[in-house]
């Protein structure tokens, strides 16, 4: 199975010079542990995740995504196969990756869609072999 297919496709998005506090609104809205930060091209250029909202907590309202993003986050191309993509999870402790194509973003693969996608193949599996 391959990543472009259980990706989430145009996710929500955050800018640089976006406040801590909109991209935790945005998570909580959204029910996200993560966001991808693009330019106003569309390129990626980082990634902020719950974690680095709770860490600047009392400073949101004053402080921009850029100051706590991770910068040039781990991707993953839209044809990487899920198991590079759990082992590429596992490897470096994080939770979601942005899929890039061409520099841009086209999507990204958390923890919970490769769960997703394990759960519809054992289901798919039990069916085949016990009919």
């Amino acid at each position: 199975m391959i990543i472009r297919n259980i990706m989430t496709v145009r996710p929500e998005t955050v800018h640089p010079e976006d406040s801590i506090e909109t991209a935790r609104i945005r998570m909580e809205r959204g029910g996200f542990r993560s966001l991808p930060v693009i330019d106003h091209d569309g390129r990626l250029i980082g990634i902020i995740t719950n974690r680095d909202v709770l860490r600047y907590a009392r400073a949101l309202p004053n402080t921009k995504v850029d100051h706590a993003m991770t910068r040039d986050p781990i991707t993953v191309a839209p044809n990487a196969s899920t198991e590079d993509c759990a082992t590429t999870l596992l490897a470096h402790k994080v939770g979601a990756l942005p899929v890039v194509q061409d520099g841009s973003l086209i999507g990204i693969v958390t923890t919970t869609d490769l769960l997703r996608a394990f759960v519809r193949v054992e289901r798919a599996t039990k069916r085949i072999l016990d009919p």
